[in-house]
């Protein structure tokens, strides 16, 4: 499978207004000088590397186009191009610009904010402004910055997927690759090659403290005694910070200069800090253009039922051509004796006591009204039961197995629309303990969660074929086929002792996970999660701080 790209105009125009602030700018070819060959080098060595023309507008020109951009989208309109502001704890705007002449970020002048909602591709758009700024100005050194690791492999893999796409636009491939100290070679190309040459590196590979994080201002042996950046700062490059709002940290700040960018580039939702915006697609924005889709969210509440611990949950009413019926879970006494909580279809009249085999707190729950328009029943006793309402003895367990019950009926209520249109609907479970879907002390290996989803999921399934359209053979077919044991799957931390799951260890100041894996098998799989041949709908990791089942679904 291959995910295909076109080109849409709100994004055309993102990449147009931050191009557009450099223009007059002479497309230069980059400018060769000789590399520093290191102390290992014969003196006569040269290498000839290339990097970035220098910034030919004087400040005002640069001012005015940012003006002219701000203008013709209604925007703040900059006084100067360090006339940066920030917000206290109360909202209200500080400047900042004590700090900013202070360091050496005074040597770059030209800070630029993208403003764009989350899921509008702004990725997209800072890897189609490198093609679009090396086209019209020649420049073709660019670093991406980002705070973790996670958004560093979410790039990395946008920029091989759009890879085929910027090639038919603009006639040309970019070079990137992802830092590490440990690969000093591919740092030796990109001041090398004269083509377009992208970096993406995260924070934590030049402001931890740990021996391969200082390495990158070290001279070193391996290096021909030389420092990386050093290396990197020779190839003025531009420099694109992704998030940058979590990038503000005085480590971080500081090392900035050191890369002694010829210009910055920030694009986020949530800027903290705000420089020079010449570009705005907020929520409302995005929303009014249907670039995304409108969040709503299912809630699920409880209370006690005064004077009895009957359980209920009224998963909602249904509509036909004959009275409305009510999705009522319930506590039944079996055969067997036993007490399970189950799913019935309930009408009119009925009485919750015989519908249960004659349990005691279910006695005057018959139902006197069943409202489809209001989604509520009541009941004769005066009750009144809403829908996404869980009345009586409501544990945890009982909670999460509504809302696992609730994601898996959407799944199937989207699927059943949009399969014959050949687009695939995952749903994604964040969980607050491995365990409680991983659990290697059963035989099984399965958690509550797992068991749940698969009891639920079977059920589910069973339901929906019951009521699918006899001629809906291929969906009948392909639903029939599904094993609720192998429709789901974990993404977590894995120990490498064990080559078992784990919760991952996050420090004080740790951005993720302490092992990339997690992160390569969520991020790099895109092509085959999409694909039916891959039979995977619910995916499930572990979100850390988070003591609760946060469950959610998406169709790709």
């Amino acid at each position: 499978m291959q995910i295909k790209f076109k080109v849409q105009p709100y994004q055309t125009y993102a990449v147009g207004d931050v191009v557009d602030c450099f223009d007059g700018q002479p497309n230069r070819s980059l400018l060769s000088y000789r590399m520093d060959p290191g102390l290992a080098a014969q003196a006569s060595a040269f290498e000839e590397g290339f990097k970035n023309a220098d910034l030919a507008l004087t400040e005002s020109q640069i001012l005015e186009n940012i003006q002219k951009v701000q203008r013709r989208q209604n925007l703040p309109v900059s006084q100067s191009l360090t006339d940066f502001t920030t917000f206290d704890n109360k909202g209200a705007r500080v400047p900042v610009k004590p700090a900013y002449k202070k360091d050496a970020l005074a040597a770059t002048r030209v800070h630029l904010d993208v403003e764009m909602e989350t899921g509008t591709g702004k990725t997209y758009c800072y890897i189609k402004s490198i093609f679009e700024m090396n086209k019209r100005y020649g420049w073709s050194k660019f670093i991406i910055m980002v705070p973790s690791i996670a958004i560093r492999e979410g790039v990395y893999k946008s920029l091989n997927m759009t890879a085929d796409h910027f090639t038919e636009s603009y006639g040309k491939k970019a070079r990137f690759f992802i830092y590490n100290s440990k690969r000093l070679h591919e740092l030796e190309s990109f001041s090398s090659d004269a083509g377009i040459n992208v970096m993406v590196i995260n924070i934590q590979a030049f402001n931890a403290r740990g021996a391969d994080n200082r390495r990158i201002y070290e001279e070193l042996d391996d290096f021909q005694s030389r420092k990386p950046i050093d290396v990197i700062a020779s190839n003025r490059p531009i420099l694109i910070l992704d998030e940058p709002q979590k990038m503000e940290g005085k480590a971080t700040t500081e090392a900035l200069p050191k890369f002694n960018p010829l210009f910055i580039l920030r694009y986020s939702a949530t800027h903290r800090t705000q420089h020079n915006r010449v570009h705005r697609l907020d929520a409302l924005d995005a929303y009014n253009q249907k670039l995304v889709k409108k969040i709503a969210v299912r809630g699920i509440q409880t209370r006690g039922l005064a004077g009895t611990n009957a359980y209920l949950y009224l998963e909602g009413i249904d509509i036909s051509k004959k009275a409305p019926v009510a999705r009522i879970e319930m506590e039944v006494k079996l055969k067997s004796g036993e007490i399970k909580r189950q799913l019935r279809r309930l009408e009119f009249r009925d009485d919750l006591f015989v519908e249960s085999g004659e349990l005691d707190q279910y006695r005057g729950f018959t139902i006197s009204q069943i409202d489809a328009v209001n989604d509520t029943v009541e009941f004769t006793n005066g009750e009144v039961l809403r829908a996404g309402e869980a009345n009586g003895d409501v544990s945890e367990r009982d909670i999460r197995r509504i809302q696992i019950r609730e994601t898996i009926k959407a799944h199937l209520d989207k699927e059943k629309q949009l399969f014959a249109q050949g687009i695939k609907v995952l749903s994604l479970f964040f969980i607050d303990e491995v365990v409680k879907y991983r659990d290697y002390g059963q035989a099984d290996e399965k958690g509550d969660y797992a068991r749940v989803f698969e009891e639920e999921y079977e059920l589910l399934k069973a339901e929906y074929l019951s009521e699918l359209a006899i001629d809906n053979e291929a969906y009948r077919k392909y639903l029939g086929g599904i094993d609720p044991t192998k429709t789901h799957n974990g993404y977590f931390s894995i120990d490498k002792k064990t080559n078992r799951l784990k919760d991952p260890a996050v420090g004080a100041r740790s951005v993720d996970s302490d092992d990339v894996d997690a992160y390569d098998l969520i991020l790099k799989d895109k092509e085959r999660l999409l694909s039916f041949a891959v039979n995977r709908h619910a995916k499930v990791t572990h979100l850390g701080g988070y003591d609760h089942l946060k469950l959610t679904h998406l169709h790709c």
